[in-house]
C-alpha cells in the first residue's frame, strides 16, 4: 500500500485510497484507442492527486509530440487541445490543487522539451486555466461543488483555425442526457425541468442539455481574458 494512502485518518474519513500506477494503466490499456485521441475527453469522477488523468495526459502529449513537434504553433494548439480534454471532480481541496499542479507541471515539462525557447507564455498561462476550469473540488455523488452549488464544467472546442469556442454545462444534466435522433429520450430525460432544452451531439450521438452558458468565440491563447 506504499504510495497509496497519505495518513490512515484520510482513509478513515473520506475511504481516501489512491490506485497504484499499474492498475492505472492496465485499465487504460483497456481504452487505449481513446486515449491516444487528442481530442477525447475524459472524465474521473473521484481523481484525487491525478494518478489516472497524469497518464492519460501522458498518452496524449506522446501523440501531439509525435505528430506536431516541428511545428511550435501546432504543438501548443493540439497540446492545448489535450489539456481541455481532460475532467476531474475530487472531494478534498488539497488534492485538487495536487492534480492541477501536477498535470500542469507534466505540460509544461513536456512542451520545454519539445519546444524550448519557442515555448509561449500564453500558451501556458491558457493551459493553467484549462486546468483551474477543468478538475473541480465536489462530490460526484452529490454532483455538487464545495460551496453546494451543481457542478459545472466547461466544454472547449475549436471552431475555426485558432478560434475556441467555451460552453458550461451542468454537470447533473448532463448525466441525464440520451435518447436516439428520432426524439426518443431517456427515461432519466423525463426528470428535467419544464425549461429544460435539449440538442443533438454529432459526436456521442445523443442528445445532450443544452449549455447554460456560451461565450463568444476566442483565440485559444487567450480564454482567461474572455473567461
Amino acid at each position: 500500500m506504499a504510495g497509496q494512502v497519505k495518513s490512515r485518518d484520510r482513509v478513515r474519513e473520506h475511504g481516501e485510497v489512491f490506485t497504484n500506477p499499474r492498475e492505472v494503466n492496465a485499465m487504460l490499456d483497456m481504452v487505449k484507442r481513446e486515449t491516444e485521441r487528442i481530442e477525447s475527453r475524459f472524465l474521473e469522477p473521484a481523481c484525487g492527486d491525478g494518478n489516472f488523468l497524469i497518464e492519460i495526459i501522458r498518452r496524449k502529449m506522446a501523440v501531439v509530440k509525435a505528430r506536431y513537434a516541428k511545428s511550435p504553433s501546432e504543438y501548443e494548439r493540439y497540446a492545448f487541445l489535450a489539456a481541455s480534454s481532460i475532467y476531474g471532480v475530487e472531494l478534498l481541496q488539497d488534492n485538487v490543487e495536487e492534480c492541477r499542479k501536477r498535470l500542469f507541471e507534466f505540460i509544461k515539462g513536456e512542451a520545454e522539451k519539445t519546444l524550448k525557447s519557442n515555448l509561449e507564455p500564453a500558451f501556458l498561462d491558457a493551459v493553467a486555466y484549462v486546468l483551474e476550469r477543468n478538475i473541480l473540488c465536489g462530490d460526484a455523488l452529490t454532483l455538487k461543488a464545495n460551496d453546494g452549488e451543481p457542478i459545472i464544467f466547461s466544454e472547449w472546442s475549436f471552431a475555426m483555425g485558432d478560434k475556441v469556442k467555451r460552453r458550461d454545462f451542468r454537470l447533473d444534466e448532463l448525466l441525464e442526457g440520451g435518447g436516439d435522433k428520432n426524439g426518443q429520450m431517456s427515461l432519466f430525460g423525463a426528470s428535467m425541468t419544464p425549461t429544460s432544452s435539449w440538442e443533438w451531439d454529432e459526436e456521442i450521438n445523443a442528445y445532450i442539455p443544452a449549455p447554460i452558458r456560451e461565450y463568444p468565440l476566442c483565440d485559444w491563447r487567450e480564454v482567461r481574458a474572455h473567461g
